[in-house]
């Protein structure tokens, strides 16, 4: 039954590993922007990471445990875990470049040196605890190593999203909030398994699937939860409320809707005042929000006042 899991497991991880890297590069594709490029490469970094550490402390069990003595399996095992934690540094490093770019800060070069420098002095510190240090089993001070520095990495990239520079962010208020705790939330379902591990494989299962699903939230939420409009207008311009419409194809009746709509009119009181029936409003609606790419009235509302068109 195990081994069937984990099959399942292994296949829904390929799976989420190209979903996420296919849909970054969508949108780097679509969009030019840096940020993007950012988020692919974050991708690819922690997929590497994921098949890299995690998988490949499976492999090497499956495929020498009968070869070699239970001692020098674990050796190996550790070793290339310790092997795959450069892959992690560089997505974390992507990951604090992405949360900088769309709060609207820019980072040094030299943010980027002391970031690896510190990150990978770590990485030989724990190292060489593994190899010299027999009183704490190596799987536990990588467990220890990941849970903690996976926090205050989520947690910075939290802050950086949540709390960005005033006037600067590229991104809207409405997805800031959802990115940010998002982003942590994962985090903690990520670290949760890790807590209770102790050489349980259906816990492994569980962290392994957290950790490869959990990491295509940023691709999936841009591409199908966010305003991208966004990014295709300059935000620093304020645009006349006909520019906008003419920018997203809004006809003349759409613009009377998207008008009472930032009033807070509900579907029913914008057909009583424009004197058209309720199902016009919402078959207006649906197009308004086709050509201006948002989900929702909120959003909507969300795009237009960070325009600053009324």
């Amino acid at each position: 039954m195990l081994h069937y899991l984990g099959y399942l497991i292994f296949i829904l991880s390929v799976a989420l590993a190209a979903g996420g890297v296919v849909l970054s590069s969508r949108l780097r594709n679509n969009y030019r922007h840096e940020i993007f490029s950012t988020l692919l490469y974050f991708q690819v970094f922690i997929f590497t990471f994921g098949f890299y550490g995690i998988w490949g402390q499976a492999v090497i069990k499956a495929f020498l445990s009968t070869y070699i003595s239970a001692e020098l399996l674990a050796r190996f095992s550790d070793i290339a875990m310790l092997l795959g934690l450069p892959f992690l540094v560089f997505a974390w490093l992507m990951l604090i470049q992405f949360s900088f770019g769309i709060s609207g800060r820019k980072n040094s070069n030299w943010f980027v040196f002391w970031f690896l420098l510190l990150n990978f002095s770590i990485i030989i510190i724990v190292g060489y605890f593994i190899a010299k240090t027999s009183t704490l089993k190596p799987i536990s001070l990588l467990r220890y190593y990941f849970i903690s520095m996976n926090f205050l990495y989520s947690f910075l990239s939290f802050l950086l999203i949540v709390f960005p520079r005033k006037g600067r962010t590229i991104i809207h208020d409405y997805d800031r909030k959802r990115i940010g705790p998002g982003i942590f939330l994962i985090m903690v379902l990520q670290c949760m398994p890790l807590l209770f591990y102790n050489s349980q494989p259906y816990i492994a299962v569980i962290f392994t699937f957290t950790f490869f699903a959990g990491n295509t939230f940023l691709p999936i939420y841009l591409n199908y939860g966010t305003l991208l409009s966004a990014f295709s207008v300059e935000p620093a311009k304020d645009l006349s409320f006909e520019e906008f419409c003419k920018k997203f194809e809004v006809s003349p009746r759409e613009t009377d809707i998207v008008r009472e709509i930032c009033n807070g009119l509900s579907n029913k009181e914008i057909s009583e005042k424009l004197f058209i029936s309720l199902q016009t409003v919402k078959d207006h609606t649906h197009r308004i929000y086709i050509k201006t790419n948002v989900k929702s009235r909120v959003q909507l509302i969300y795009l237009v006042k960070e325009l600053k068109i009324l």
